[in-house]
């Protein structure tokens, strides 16, 4: 007779989640209303009830139109060349951190606020609130906006006009919307 060996089952260590490794590198949120830097504006809308989708909320894919609303009613009213035949803003990058479900109707308010001014770029950090209650976030994230040479597709210098307008809303906040 021979003995027969048992064997006990061993531990595996659990492995990690993509989501465990998501959130452990994930960035922090986007600044709030009270650690974001000063606006460089703040663009009162209306959500419209073609915004929606299929279950009844505004489609993800337009809370980033809302935000680049936002962008050129900021940009349209930056004193200075930021733009012509030698140089163009394009987005580089785009993040959306959904907080909370919109619905219609709804009136809201986005707010942009310059995260990083850098050589060739910008990060302008975005929130999409409740016009009568800023403490309703909706959803945050930023944008990178790179100029470039539309010729060559090559970086060129941060314009003047925007790295002023930038320094001008750390002053004072600068712009907000009648939209």
């Amino acid at each position: 007779m021979t003995a027969r060996k048992t064997s006990t089952p061993t531990r595996r260590k659990k492995a990690a989640t993509p989501a465990a490794a998501t959130k452990a590198s994930a960035p922090p949120a986007t600044a709030t209303a009270e650690t974001a830097p000063a606006p460089l504006a703040r663009v009162p809308m209306d959500v419209r009830w073609g915004d929606l989708d299929a279950f009844n909320h505004v489609n993800n894919a337009t809370f980033l139109v809302y935000v680049q609303e936002a962008r050129l009613d900021w940009l349209k009213d930056v004193e200075g060349r930021w733009f012509d035949e030698t140089m163009m803003p394009v987005v580089a990058a785009a993040s959306m951190n959904y907080r909370r479900q919109l619905a219609w109707p709804a009136k809201i308010v986005v707010e942009l606020f310059a995260t990083r001014v850098g050589t060739s770029s910008i990060t302008i950090g975005h929130r999409i609130v409740d016009a009568q209650d800023a403490g309703q976030l909706y959803a945050d994230g930023e944008v990178v906006m790179v100029w470039v040479d539309p010729a060559s597709g090559r970086s060129v210098p941060l314009p003047d006009a925007i790295r002023a307008a930038c320094q001008s809303a750390a002053v004072t906040s600068n712009h907000v919307s009648t939209r």
